[in-house]
């Protein structure tokens, strides 16, 4: 059992830090290294969204942030990562599951997401569906990623 929890403000910098780590160490065979680095170069970037959208924590049993994700609108998955070395645990499925919670407590009908090749897979597995599939160019580099979305059913309270 993985203890979610919100992400904290003053985790904020900690969780740029892991997605940076998180995307260096991808696998070389889903990313050149030109690709890597300019993903983990927009690091900084995320500060404001960290601030402005609804963060969730995957912690250790230290209380450690782990992995985490973010709603940006409150419709959109916007991040979701995982520090290498807690990747494969549990954590990214846990967290998953529990935005989607919390947009159906918001009586949201669907979330959507743009994903990566590495989180694609795992949202497939949880009921999400490919929409479409694009290249976008993240600091003047090519990438493949695919637009998802899951319909969800609201909870009554």
């Amino acid at each position: 059992m993985h203890r979610i929890r919100e992400l904290r403000r003053e985790e904020h910098t900690e969780a740029i830090r892991i997605y940076q780590q998180a995307v260096l160490s991808c696998d070389q065979k889903l990313y050149t290294q030109a690709q890597r680095e300019a993903w983990a170069a927009q690091g900084p970037s995320l500060h404001a969204a960290l601030a402005r959208g609804q963060g969730l924590a995957s912690e250790g049993l230290n209380g450690e942030l782990l992995a985490f994700a973010l709603r940006d609108p409150n419709t959109r998955l916007s991040l979701l990562y995982c520090h290498p070395q807690a990747q494969r645990q549990g954590h990214g499925r846990a967290l998953v599951e529990a935005a989607e919670t919390a947009a159906a407590q918001e009586k949201l009908s669907e979330l959507q997401t743009e994903a990566s090749l590495i989180s694609t897979p795992l949202l497939l597995s949880l009921g999400w569906r490919i929409r479409w599939r694009e290249m976008v160019l993240i600091r003047g580099v090519p990438f493949e990623r695919f637009n998802l979305s899951k319909a969800l059913k609201p909870i009554l309270n």
